[in-house]
């Protein structure tokens, strides 16, 4: 009788310590989903297009962005908060966390993924950090002048060979940083790259970078592959003659703006995208869109670019065929979109409509809506297939 007891209690307690393992699963089809008023994080399935956990105490995630370690099991969250936090995506728990500046807008990891690095307003600057224990290895200052200031670091891509590139908002420089020995980086300055440069991209090969401009119509462009070339001005003047609108949100630049041998970029102040020759580095044409793009992400087959826009146009979502470079198609997921995100092969869209509490996923193919997933003032969305994805 004992002996049945005992067997009947240990199987009992096999069976509730199976229900508090997490399930097995793999992080290929994992993603997450910003909550920017609560500080936390909803981690999705992409395939089957539902939560499965919530991760709570990430600070001020008001601007926040997400890079993936290598084996994409952990998401590295950059709060506005100067927060550092390193989610485990598998157990739905916070691994780590640093507070490491006063106000940080996001940052990068290095291509072998030992190093994560942090782009800083406050104080303007980049930290660099181990990938697995986040102990701090480098603080670069963003001193320029000859008084010393601190510019505010912007537009910071990781970079072939453990570099990462950044542009300096008000002194109009770009650097690069080798971080092979990250305890002495070694450093290099591009001056005179144009006024207030506000964000950056590197091309999807890493090997060029290009800075977006706010103080002037143009962009810096720095090959990386042979820099003592220097800087290089694309699309100079775009908006020569005519009036700049008011810019009531910046726009942002990543590799996923690539589409073939064209980049698809925001115009400042205007309601067009510029399409970039990467051949010829000569603007190839201009698409007239119905508001001041803020977000221009090319599908992964690059056979559709989709833009959203700010305010007062930021509660639809504009489809162009890249073949005609017209608008095919105008969508509305909800109150002020934020950000878009695609599956790793493309064929749907996740879209945060922020005062709408949710987030809806469309087929791009078709452009009907597929799911509507609550969640709390979502922003950004990050999925996991950037892991394996250069500038990202």
């Amino acid at each position: 009788m004992r002996a049945s007891i005992t067997f009947i209690a240990a199987a009992l307690a096999a069976a509730l310590a199976g229900c508090a393992t997490p399930a097995l699963r793999g992080t290929g089809d994992l993603g997450v989903v910003i909550e920017r008023t609560t500080g936390s994080v909803q981690i999705v399935d992409t395939t089957q297009r539902v939560p499965i956990a919530s991760v709570q105490g990430l600070g001020d995630l008001s601007h926040a962005s997400v890079v993936y370690s290598r084996d994409a099991r952990y998401a590295y969250v950059f709060g506005r908060d100067g927060g550092l936090s390193k989610v485990d995506l598998l157990k739905g728990v916070i691994a780590r966390r640093v507070v490491q500046a006063g106000n940080s807008i996001g940052g990068a990891i290095s291509q072998d993924g030992t190093l994560i690095a942090a782009q800083n307003y406050t104080p303007g600057g980049v930290k660099v950090f181990n990938a697995d224990t986040l102990e701090l290895l480098a603080d670069v200052p963003a001193t320029y002048g000859t008084q010393g200031q601190r510019a505010k670091v912007v537009g910071l891509a990781d970079a072939p060979g453990k570099r990462f590139v950044w542009s300096l908002f008000e002194a109009g420089e770009i650097w690069v940083g080798d971080f092979s020995d990250p305890r002495h980086p070694r450093i290099d300055k591009f001056r005179n790259a144009g006024r207030e440069p506000y964000d950056g991209m590197i091309t999807p090969d890493g090997r060029y970078y290009i800075a977006g401009l706010f103080g002037e119509d143009g962009m810096a462009l720095l090959d990386l592959w042979h820099p003592d070339k220097g800087l290089r001005r694309v699309l100079d003047g775009y908006g020569k003659g005519q009036e700049k609108l008011p810019v009531y949100k910046m726009p942002h630049l990543r590799g996923w703006a690539v589409a073939g041998r064209y980049a698809y970029l925001p115009a400042v102040g205007r309601h067009e995208v510029l399409v970039l020759d990467m051949e010829t580095w000569r603007e190839a044409a201009r698409i007239p869109v119905s508001g001041q793009p803020v977000f221009v992400m090319a599908r992964p087959d690059g056979r559709q670019v989709w833009v959203n826009f700010a305010f007062p146009n930021n509660s639809h979502v504009e489809v162009i065929d890249v073949e005609t470079r017209n608008v095919v198609k105008r969508l509305e997921p909800g109150k002020t979109v934020l950000h878009m995100e695609f599956t790793p092969r493309g064929e749907a869209v996740w879209i945060s409509a922020r005062d709408d509490n949710r987030v809806v996923v469309y087929d791009t193919a078709t452009f009907e809506q597929r799911k509507v997933l609550p969640a709390t003032a979502p922003s950004g969305i990050f999925f996991t297939s950037r892991a394996g994805r250069t500038g990202l």
